[in-house]
């Protein structure tokens, strides 16, 4: 690592650790209860040019790396916002990604300034409830028509829809060709037209801030200077955001495993039973520590994808292990402070249970844990493909 980029990430570490503290666990609390989407929260990262973090200077943005941007997730994660925070400047920074990589001049100049100062909220409109993890088999189509292309088909765990002004969505524009069944989608960067979206919310056990959602597409169209490069190569596009999607949630994984980590630990220094803190058993004591030392070695490893990320080399397994080891420790942590907490764990105003319920979302998703092991077992280890 470079001594600038070891600069930068310890400025940026400082930086969004003090703004996002300004927003307490009271305050994640009364979002969770209302279910309500934190604007001030977003407006004050926006305030600071935060959520631009990754959108190039010339477009409005900062320009900084996945190193700094990772770090910066961190911080809003273990500030007690957990993936409530962590997702509503999430879905700023990376959406963005394929615009900036392979959309035209002309888009970049229209929308990441936008994007950057917090004009405008996006989704991201992938997956599907009869396809699952095998993207192959999505089955929203977009027909070609004179000046664009017009969409049906349905989406399924897509954040943000309930105020988002765009998204960007695959569509197949060809069929399936089970000799090269990832060819053929291609990626939009469509309007939310509520005219022809139909948006059904889901209701779900945690990030209740953050809303959560089905589509039902009828006959949206989308220009053709919507298209994001080239048609047919969309998947593509959607792979090589996935490395640093992976590299960010096991960032927030470990942010929130450490946010419940100082709410458990400084309840056994303070909560007293039989004349003794329980922090001084080792029953308590112990697996607090385990999971610091977890969570370290998840952020080490989670780093070091990112700057392989950085550095332009190939980190597929490198991403991979950190998605794995992040979403482990994080978890572990809040379940460890859970338990530190006992019955107090279970009442909303220790913050342990929300904690708890949003770090349960990262073992399943974006990329199971199982799937994790699928692919490290064919890709790393050369062992036949299972599935």
């Amino acid at each position: 690592m470079s001594e600038e980029t070891e600069n930068n990430i310890e400025i940026v570490r400082a930086a969004t650790r003090e703004l996002a503290r300004k927003f307490d666990n009271n305050y994640w609390l009364e979002k969770d209860r209302k279910h309500e989407y934190p604007w001030d929260f977003i407006k004050a990262f926006a305030d600071g040019g935060w959520l631009g973090a990754m959108i190039p200077e010339e477009y409005g943005g900062i320009g900084l790396g996945l190193q700094e941007a990772a770090v910066m997730m961190n911080e809003i994660a273990a500030s007690g916002a957990g993936m409530s925070g962590g997702s509503a400047i999430h879905f700023y920074v990376f959406p963005p990604a394929p615009i900036v990589r392979y959309g035209s001049e002309e888009m970049k100049k229209e929308y990441l300034p936008k994007l950057a100062s917090g004009e405008m909220l996006t989704a991201f409109a992938i997956t599907e409830p009869t396809a699952g993890v095998d993207t192959s088999r999505i089955t929203t189509k977009a027909e070609k028509v004179d000046g664009g292309w017009l969409i049906n088909g349905q989406k399924v765990f897509i954040t943000n829809a309930q105020n988002a002004h765009r998204m960007v969505l695959l569509a197949r524009t060809s069929p399936r060709d089970p000799e090269h069944p990832l060819r053929g989608m291609t990626l939009f960067f469509a309007d939310m037209d509520r005219e022809h979206v139909t948006i059904r919310e889901i209701d779900k056990l945690g990030r209740a801030a953050i809303d959560t959602n089905e589509l039902f597409i009828d006959d949206l169209f989308v220009a053709d200077e919507d298209v994001i490069g080239e048609v047919g190569r969309g998947f593509n596009y959607i792979i090589d955001g996935l490395n640093p999607e992976r590299i960010v949630v096991a960032m927030e994984g470990i942010g929130l495993g450490r946010a419940a980590l100082e709410i458990g630990t400084e309840y056994a220094k303070k909560r007293v039973v039989f004349d003794r803190p329980i922090g001084q058993n080792q029953a308590v004591a112990h697996p607090l520590a385990d999971s610091w030392i977890r969570l370290e070695a998840a952020e080490l490893a989670s780093m070091h994808a990112a700057k392989l990320f950085d550095e332009g080399k190939p980190c597929g397994s490198e991403s991979a292990v950190a998605k794995y080891l992040g979403a482990e420790a994080g978890f572990d942590a809040c379940d460890r402070a859970f338990s530190t907490l006992g019955g107090y764990a279970y009442a909303k105003e220790y913050h342990i249970e929300r904690l708890w319920r949003e770090v349960r979302l990262l073992r399943n998703a974006p990329f199971s844990q199982e799937m994790v092991r699928n692919y490290i077992s064919q890709n790393v280890l050369g062992l036949p493909r299972s599935y």
